[in-house]
């Protein structure tokens, strides 16, 4: 069951108040980038947000140890259909640009990284 609105908003606050981290919001009708191998209930998943561009907002999310260079390793993905890939994920796209995050399970791994800042600079 796909959660209303509201709740999400006030996870995703959660999760930046918690890591100190500004809310920069994730419409439901904006894109991310998206490995398809998050489908595969792959362990970990990771996310990294550089800046905001257009209609897409600078997330790029894969599942498992290594992260693939090939040009085709992400496809575009709306916020909206997330649930129907990892419903876990939805909480940490509050997140600002430039921060990451790792989980696996009950791991959580949240950090800031500035040099997701200079990504297309």
């Amino acid at each position: 069951m796909n959660k209303n609105c509201k709740q999400v908003i006030e996870e995703q606050q959660a999760i930046c108040n918690k890591y100190g981290s500004e809310f920069v919001e994730s419409r439901d009708d904006f894109k991310l980038g998206i490995a398809l191998n998050v489908k595969e209930n792959i362990m970990p998943i990771n996310g990294l947000r550089c800046q905001l561009e257009g209609n897409t907002t600078g997330w790029y999310i894969w599942a498992g140890e290594e992260f693939s260079q090939d040009q085709d390793f992400f496809v575009p993905l709306h916020v909206s259909h997330l649930d129907d890939w990892n419903p876990n994920i939805k909480k940490y796209l509050g997140l600002a640009p430039g921060w990451r995050f790792l989980i696996a399970g009950e791991y959580e791994d949240v950090w800031y990284d500035p040099q997701l800042l200079e990504i297309g600079e």
